[in-house]
């Protein structure tokens, strides 16, 4: 199975993600828990990509792709903004209090700890995140 999405870098259009996530869950068979968990890593994702991808005010698309095969899904999510690897960010450590924390990094955080494996390049003027996550 394979589908497609490509959103333009408005928040406005993150609901479709969610659209999106349920009808390649119910195409694969993946119970709702998991679809919500998987729903919000991809939110996390690209909510990112649309905020610090491309400058302010400058068009830009993020491309969606949902791949299974023998028991996994591949979310792979695309975009032309600036280059940025968040395989690179250091982790959170989210045993301190809120006020000693630094600002950003939780929803990388959020997204390594819902998917299995996390995977960045950049090819040819794209950004390339993979996600991934055992299904079956």
């Amino acid at each position: 199975m394979e589908r497609k999405l490509t959103l333009n870098n408005n928040i406005e259009e993150v609901p479709l993600l969610a659209l999106f996530i349920d009808s390649v869950a119910e195409e694969a068979g993946i119970d709702f828990a998991t679809a919500m968990s998987l729903n919000l890593a991809l939110e996390e994702a690209v909510v990112n990509v649309m905020q610090y991808a491309y400058p302010q005010g400058t068009h830009g698309t993020v491309d969606i792709c949902a791949q299974t095969d023998g028991g996994k899904l591949k979310l792979i999510i695309s975009d032309t903004g600036t280059p940025f690897d968040p395989t690179k960010k250091e982790d959170v450590d989210v045993t301190q209090d809120i006020e000693d924390r630094q600002v950003g990094g939780l929803g990388i955080h959020l997204i390594r700890e819902i998917m299995d494996s996390i995977n960045y390049e950049y090819t040819n003027g794209k950004n390339i995140l993979t996600l991934c996550k055992n299904i079956k």
